[in-house]
Formats: structure tokens, C-alpha cells, sequence
């Protein structure tokens, strides 16, 4: 069967493979521990879901328009207003199916066949997906554990070339919760002036940054790129909205008519009733953000020290997001489990724990544990982590 060429440029994502399959074993009755899952475990919080079940209440079940409602738009305006002092019009403003959606469209409408757009790794590879679905070429750029994977200028700037159109940074990022510095993006913002370079900012993560370091990255981009800056952002991770699939984009007038376009073609509006709550989400109190926030803490600090009983085990604490990224490398033989892909596997069918291996994120050798997940779970889930590690270096040796 003959299909596009588009569909071999491009494989499944392989963090929705993760959980599928543990999924599927939970659907069977099986008893696993899921350190894959990329979403919040809390309940989305109930102020939020009020304003939903009043939106099916009122009816409020119809089209809205595609770009999305303007009561949405401005509170999304007045939201970034107030954190990050920057200024959008309704115009500016696109709601979309969803964070994924919201850079899937700013990609179509920016890049085309021949450009070069530079992402980093250990990365998210929808990023990668996406780019190569619109024809243009990734360019990689590395990150490293040794300075906990901090995102520096410098290696974005080497990576331009005269066909490089666009540059895209995740802060905090997936799956290594590293920031980039204020500092860092500014010299990228400068430089992308000066050669007509667009930066397009994932923000999906912005909430969930653990201590009190300046993080104002869309005013880094208002004061020096505002004209070719694209910010995306999400009600998911935030306020634990995954399943609402409510997500936007800031951006040029001109760049967010292009993604209303490309939208009204493929998924046109986000539900009208998702659409309610995200405003509501954004409009109401957000201790809740800062109580999940608080509580992902006690978990990062705790399922690192569980894992330092195992001095093979290598991690840097993240500083944002939820997701540690250690490096197993030491727990792989050449006469045993291989790669952190075979790992993975053994892991889920052997120990019945799910993780997602660096080869998803162009990071061999580490897997993300996601611990979105109760302590008594991440408890449970590491004993037979570590347990499985100690026996396979029995098998190995």
C-alpha cells in the first residue's frame, strides 16, 4: 500500500506509545506502576469544571468561532498581562485544540521546504515531528547533564545559518525540566532581529518552575523581537486540563490569521465547552496551581533521594516541570539490556513499571520518570525499579 511520503518522515509519538501500552496492560487487569504518563494525576479543580458543567448548562454546545471566543482571548491577554507585563490584542490571539495544535499551526504557517528551524535535545520530539511534517529541516542542538541541561545561547547562535527561518525553545523543558535563562534568550532574540529569524516560545511548562528564578521570557521577546516572536501555551499541565485540549498562541496579527486559516481546515474551533473553562481556569484563584506546584516538589525531592541508593543512577533535579531525566547508561551491558529502549521494555514486562526511554527524547543511555503520580505509587514504582536494576545486574555481569 502506497501512502504519502510524509507518513515515513514521521513515526508515532512515542510518549503516547508509553502509555498506550501501559494502557492496555491496566485494561487487562495488570498492576502497573505508570511513570510515563505526561499529565498532572490531580482532578482539574473544581472551580474549573463549574464553569463547564454551566456552559452544557446554558447550552453553550454550539461552533464558536474558529479562532475561539472572545471572552477566552482576553482573558488569556489580561493573564499574560498580569504575569509577564505584555501586551496582545484579540487579533494576537488564537485558541487551539490543545498546546500540540498551537504549534502545529505556527510551524505550517512559518517554515517551509528548504528552512532550517533549530530545536534542542534531549527535547520533546513532537517539536522534531512537526517541523519535518512542514517540510523544513530540524537542527538539533544539544543539551548536557553536566550543567543540568541548561539551554545556552551560545549553541543556538553556532547552529544559524544563512537558511535558518526559525528557532524554537521549550522552557521549562521536556523531559529535562531545564530553563533558559532571561539572559540567554535575549542574546537569541537579538541575534534572530537582526537576520529576520522567528522564535517560537513553548510556555506549556511555564507554571511549574520550582523556585523563585526570573523566568519572564515573553517580555524577554516583546522588548526585542516582538514582531517575530510566537508564544504557545496550554491550560494542561497547569491546571490539570490535559483531557480539555484547550491551548493558544500569541503572536503577530498576520501569523495568527495564517494559523486561524490553517485551523478552519483542519480541527476549526476548540470545544465551546473547554473554551468556558479555560477561561475560568485563567480568570479564577490560582492557589490551586501553587498547591500542585508545592506538592510536585515533595515528590521530585523525594523519588531523587529513593534513587540515589543506586549510585549507577546519575540525575539532575529539574527546575521546572515534572519529569526527572537520570542517566542509566551504567546500568546497560553489552551482554544484557542494551539500551535504555531495551530497558524500557524489561521494565514494563518484567516489573510492570512504565517509563519512556531517552531514545524518544535523542537522549540514549537516560528514560523520563513522570512523577505526576501519588507518593505511594512513585514509592511502589521505585522499589521495583531499583529491584529490577539490582537483578539485571546479576543477569548481566
Amino acid at each position: 500500500m502506497k501512502l504519502a511520503a510524509r507518513t515515513a518522515r514521521i513515526a508515532v509519538s512515542p510518549t503516547m506509545k508509553v502509555a498506550a501500552d501501559a494502557m492496555r496492560l491496566k485494561a487487562q487487569g495488570v498492576d502497573v506502576v505508570d511513570f510515563g504518563a505526561g499529565e498532572p494525576d490531580f482532578p482539574t479543580p473544581p472551580h474549573i469544571s463549574a464553569a463547564a458543567e454551566r456552559a452544557i448548562e446554558a447550552n453553550f454546545t454550539k461552533y464558536t468561532t474558529n479562532s475561539g471566543t472572545e471572552d477566552l482571548k482576553r482573558a488569556i491577554i489580561d493573564r499574560y498581562r498580569a504575569d509577564y507585563g505584555v501586551e496582545y490584542t484579540p487579533a494576537e490571539t488564537i485558541i487551539s485544540a490543545g498546546g500540540k495544535q498551537a504549534l502545529y499551526n505556527a510551524i505550517l504557517a512559518l517554515f517551509d521546504r528548504g528552512d532550517e528551524v533549530i530545536t534542542h535535545a534531549p527535547g520533546w520530539p513532537t517539536l522534531v515531528e512537526q517541523i519535518k511534517l512542514a517540510e523544513a529541516t530540524p537542527v538539533i542542538v544539544r543539551t548536557h547533564a553536566e550543567d543540568g541541561f541548561r539551554l545556552h545561547a551560545d549553541t543556538f547562535l553556532e547552529a544559524i545559518t544563512p537558511r535558518t527561518r526559525g528557532i524554537i525553545v521549550n522552557s521549562p523543558a521536556n523531559p529535562t525540566g531545564a530553563l533558559i535563562s532571561e539572559e540567554d534568550l535575549a542574546r537569541i532574540a537579538k541575534e534572530a532581529a537582526a537576520r529576520d529569524i522567528w522564535v517560537v516560545l513553548d510556555l506549556c511548562y511555564e507554571k511549574l518552575i520550582y523556585d523563585p528564578v526570573p523566568h519572564n521570557l515573553p517580555a524577554v521577546l516583546a522588548r526585542h523581537l516582538r514582531d517575530r516572536a510566537v508564544l504557545c501555551g496550554s491550560a494542561s499541565k497547569t491546571y490539570a486540563m490535559t483531557g480539555w485540549r484547550c491551548g493558544w498562541a500569541l503572536a503577530p496579527a498576520a501569523v495568527t490569521a495564517a494559523c486561524n486559516a490553517i485551523q478552519s481546515h483542519s480541527t476549526s474551533n476548540a470545544s465551546s465547552i473547554s473554551q468556558k473553562a479555560a477561561e475560568a481556569a485563567l480568570r479564577g484563584p490560582q492557589t490551586c496551581v501553587t498547591e500542585m506546584l508545592d506538592e510536585y516538589r515533595r515528590r521530585r525531592d523525594r523519588l531523587a533521594e529513593w534513587l540515589s541508593a543506586d549510585p549507577r543512577i546519575r540525575l539532575v533535579k529539574p527546575a521546572g516541570a515534572f519529569y526527572l531525566f537520570p542517566d542509566v547508561s551504567e546500568c546497560l551491558s553489552p551482554d544484557g539490556i542494551r539500551t535504555t529502549a531495551e530497558l524500557a521494555t524489561s521494565l514494563l514486562n518484567e516489573a510492570r513499571v512504565a517509563v519512556t526511554p531517552g531514545e524518544a527524547f535523542d537522549a540514549p543511555g537516560s528514560f523520563r520518570l513522570s512523577y505526576a503520580t501519588s507518593m505511594h505509587e512513585l514509592e511502589r514504582g521505585t522499589n521495583r525499579l531499583l529491584e529490577f536494576l539490582a537483578g539485571a545486574t546479576v543477569r548481566t555481569s
